[in-house]
């Protein structure tokens, strides 16, 4: 199992940013997939997660309306757009296999984590 993210940096509060999870080694359209991320001295924690077949979403309280989780089973990744990004949004983000929608992980697979940062 392979998960590499990318697309995150460094943006003003109000900004966007999308991210990617590209996937490998393993039948991605078979599986849920989520967003969590990890703040300085924080837990890390649930943002978002798809099912298997894009179908449904779950996001925590505090990015949504703000943020779109989605996926392309046909590219094998899976995405993140970020709106109105506030500095409370700053993190490591990473992509996890598997998760159950309310955000419970199911297995311990994760990419490396692509930092995003927003100040001004």
């Amino acid at each position: 199992v392979q998960l590499v993210e990318s697309g995150g940096g460094l943006v003003q509060p109000g900004g966007s940013l999308r991210l990617s999870c590209a996937a490998s080694g393993f039948t991605f359209s078979n599986y849920n997939m989520g967003w969590f991320r990890q703040a300085p001295g924080k837990e890390r924690e649930f943002v978002a997660a798809i099912s298997w077949s894009g179908g449904s979403t779950n996001y925590a309280d505090s990015v949504k309306g703000r943020f779109t989780i989605s996926r392309d089973n046909a590219k094998n990744t899976m995405y993140l757009q970020m709106n109105s990004l506030k500095p409370e949004d700053t993190a490591v983000y990473y992509c996890n296999l598997g998760p159950r929608l309310g955000g419970q992980i199911t297995y311990n697979y994760w990419g490396q984590g692509t930092q995003v940062t927003v100040s001004s």
